[in-house]
């Protein structure tokens, strides 16, 4: 199981970067949410996913036998209220955006830039 996670993991990261990579804003963002979300999940499975032993410890013991280790769920839990709220801002600052310069595509949003002087290099 933990190997058909991490390959969904793998998933997540390749569609992200590609929706990362992308021009409109839109895709971006939730390239941005793909990616917190992969890292989420990489995250939950190094940190062994087992359900044989609740985390009870026994009679005459000092430990638990086995058990899913508490830090890495609360890592993720953190990770994910972060992240919503980093996604519900830039989600708003990308809606002001568009209504302000109208247009959704990355190229078309270069208002910053003088009508007649020498244009930015479009690629390396």
């Amino acid at each position: 199981m933990d190997y058909a996670l991490a390959a969904l993991s793998g998933v997540f990261f390749v569609a992200a970067t590609y929706l990362l990579l992308s021009r409109a804003l839109i895709r971006m963002l939730l390239g941005l949410g793909l990616i917190g979300n992969a890292v989420n999940l990489l995250i939950f499975v190094s940190g062994r996913l087992t359900r044989a032993v609740p985390p009870i410890v026994p009679v005459g013991e000092t430990a638990p036998v086995l058990g899913a280790n508490p830090l890495p769920q609360a890592l993720i839990l953190t990770a994910i209220v972060i992240g919503f709220a980093m996604f519900s801002f830039l989600l708003v600052l990308a809606y002001r955006a568009y209504q302000s310069l109208e247009a959704d595509d990355t190229d078309k949003m270069r208002l910053a830039e003088p009508r007649g002087g020498p244009h930015p290099p479009m690629s390396y």
